[in-house]
């Protein structure tokens, strides 16, 4: 009998050198997975908040931000800012529907509680309301965003962190 390694997925913090990485998987993930939600001038505005990666990585640096990985390789982030808000998801289109999400927010979920925070938020692209709204997250606001002169459409979503209130 024959046994081959077992890939699964892990996680990490994010390391200063990933930012190139990250930055093309958050340009792959909003270039092929957001076209039915959003105009090609819409997606090549958001996609360009990448471009400068000096201040992409800065972005990320100045925020809690966890890397998904598939065999060593990174896959996916996700940035919590504040403790009590969800900055960024990403995940590149060869790994979407992997899992790889869920970990993510899974585990920025605990942190954020861990810290005390009661009430997780995000503003999530169309594209993402029903990943969301499977993971407890409920329907706030709609929101428009101005990138790069192009209006872009999201929803604040919520979800309740930690013990329910308890009685008095």
């Amino acid at each position: 009998m024959s046994t081959r390694p077992q890939t699964k997925l892990a996680m990490r913090p994010m390391l200063a050198e990933d930012v190139p990485l990250l930055a093309e998987i958050f340009r792959a993930a909003i270039e092929e997975l957001t076209s039915d939600d959003y105009s090609e001038a819409q997606q090549q505005a958001w996609a360009e908040t990448a471009d400068d990666l000096e201040a992409f990585g800065a972005r990320l640096a100045g925020e809690l931000t966890l890397v998904a990985t598939h065999s060593g390789s990174a896959v996916g982030f996700a940035a919590l800012a504040d403790s009590a808000r969800i900055d960024m998801l990403y995940v590149h289109p060869a790994a979407a529907g992997q899992g790889a999400g869920g970990m993510l927010i899974d585990a920025l979920e605990k942190l954020s509680a861990g810290r005390g925070t009661t009430e997780l938020s995000v503003e999530a692209s169309d594209t993402a309301v029903g990943f969301f709204e499977n993971r407890g997250f409920t329907a706030k606001s709609r929101n428009t965003v101005l990138r790069a002169g192009e209006w872009l459409a999201n929803t604040t979503m919520t979800k309740p962190l930690g013990a329910k209130d308890k009685p008095s």
